[in-house]
């Protein structure tokens, strides 16, 4: 059987090149690995909020939800679009 010799500048390159790949990954999913629609106890602690707080933020409309049969379902891009827009900025 032959021997591979594997030098410095072999593993130097795998490493490049594995970096390469985790980044193309992390960009497909814009740094974030997510499900897109989310249920209630998902968006819970997501948010770090109570039962009470997520229906009101669902009856006063500040954020929208599917219901399919019974179940309440959050996109995550529209929780991470009501995030952005209720961000505050205080200048001192």
């Amino acid at each position: 059987m032959a021997e591979t010799i594997i030098t410095t500048e072999d593993l130097q390159e795998f490493k490049l090149e594995l970096l390469d790949n985790i980044k193309e990954l992390l960009g497909n999913h814009s740094g974030h690995s997510y499900k897109r629609w989310l249920k209630s106890p998902e968006v819970k602690e997501l948010l770090g909020i109570s039962s009470g707080t997520l229906q009101n933020l669902r009856i006063n409309g500040t954020l929208p939800y599917t219901k399919v049969g019974g179940v309440l379902y959050y996109d995550y891009e529209e929780i991470i679009s009501v995030m952005e827009k209720n961000k505050i900025h205080n200048k001192f």
